[in-house]
């Protein structure tokens, strides 16, 4: 991922106009094991105490996860295993956001759902029901809690077998609660910019890998964006998956994959299908996209976010032109949790 955007990146400042970001300013540095190990080895002394995560590539669920301190930690973990890795085997290592925005003294990073219906054109859509996934255990940077998982991986997968592990709600909000809660403490302003900047990045990367995609006319696809919110509100990449897990831990996480489902079929099969001829349907002519909006239309709008840019201390400032609205529906509104008075209620629950 993180080489198709630098090659993207050297495209575009190759252009007489070049633009004064890029999607590698909202990903944390990466490097790839043992191919960039001098890369990273040079990186890593420019902030000799700063915090990397090590994971291994195409793995899933956190497994094989552990954050680093210390140039001789990888190198003692290296010398174990790369005497039999075999070349496929990679770990991917980054530079570890360790100054996230915390909810109720808790780590969490969102879950957002991208269906992609065309390549070139680019053709995307956003479902606006997205979730946040929380660490059971309050959040610290502290060097004795690296390796306690529970503190630093949201991954659903890790968390159940925590002590603190709410089964109610599955240590999740869904993404109206969110967005109640920055603007409840950030501002109305401050969640716009927010909500932008996460679109500006989905964007980016879909533009970034594009051209090395294949096209197909019959094939669609549901990316899992995974995104980390730090304390001044910027928004960072942190994984796209290109199979996001559907299984479900709570009834409310259950009716809103379904839905999520539904709505996707909606667009990509016509509701007539296969009695009209396929050949007549038109996605742009769709009125009713469930809980979908569209992210980019390449023929109507190239490039929505060429003006726009981040401010200090928020994310990406959005096109007045772009509103869409966050609505609540029937299928998400609680995930089992509340906001109230500032407040969180549920996801400082301990499990009973």
């Amino acid at each position: 991922m993180v080489k198709n955007f630098k090659r993207y990146k050297k495209e575009l400042d190759k252009l007489e106009d070049p633009p004064k970001r890029s999607i590698l300013d909202y990903v944390p540095v990466t490097y790839t094991l043992p191919t960039d190990y001098c890369l990273f080895v040079e990186e890593y002394k420019k902030t000799p105490h700063a915090m990397w995560i090590m994971k291994p590539a195409g793995k899933a669920r956190g497994i094989g996860i552990f954050i680093i301190t210390k140039l001789s930690q990888i190198k003692k973990w290296a010398k174990d295993r790369w005497q039999y890795l075999a070349s496929k085997d990679q770990y991917v290592v980054s530079r570890y956001v360790n100054s996230p925005l915390l909810i109720g003294g808790k780590k969490f990073d969102l879950r957002m759902y991208v269906l992609v219906t065309s390549y070139r054109p680019l053709k995307a859509y956003l479902y606006k029901d997205g979730f946040a996934r929380f660490c059971a255990s309050n959040y610290t940077n502290d060097v004795s809690e690296l390796d306690n998982l529970f503190v630093h991986l949201t991954n659903v997968a890790i968390q159940k077998h925590g002590d603190d592990y709410n089964n109610k709600h599955g240590g999740k909000w869904n993404f109206n609660n969110l967005k109640v809660f920055v603007e409840s403490t950030k501002g109305k302003e401050a969640w716009e910019q927010l909500y932008g900047g996460m679109q500006y990045i989905m964007i980016q990367s879909l533009k970034a890998c594009k051209n090395i995609m294949i096209n197909d006319k019959h094939c669609f696809e549901v990316y899992g964006y995974d995104l980390l919110i730090d304390s001044n509100c910027k928004p960072w990449l942190l994984e796209v998956n290109a199979s996001p897990s559907l299984t479900t831990t709570t009834s409310a996480d259950r009716i809103m994959k379904n839905s999520l489902l539904l709505d996707t079929f909606d667009i990509v099969v016509h509701k007539k299908f296969p009695e009209k001829c396929y050949k007549d349907y038109k996605y742009d002519t769709k009125s009713d996209l469930g809980n979908y909006i569209v992210l980019i239309d390449e023929l109507k709008d190239p490039d929505p976010y060429e003006n726009i840019g981040f401010s200090q201390n928020a994310g990406m400032n959005r096109p007045k032109s772009s509103n869409p609205t966050l609505r609540r529906t029937n299928s998400t509104s609680t995930m089992g949790v509340s906001v109230a008075n500032n407040g969180v209620n549920g996801i400082n629950s301990s499990k009973k």
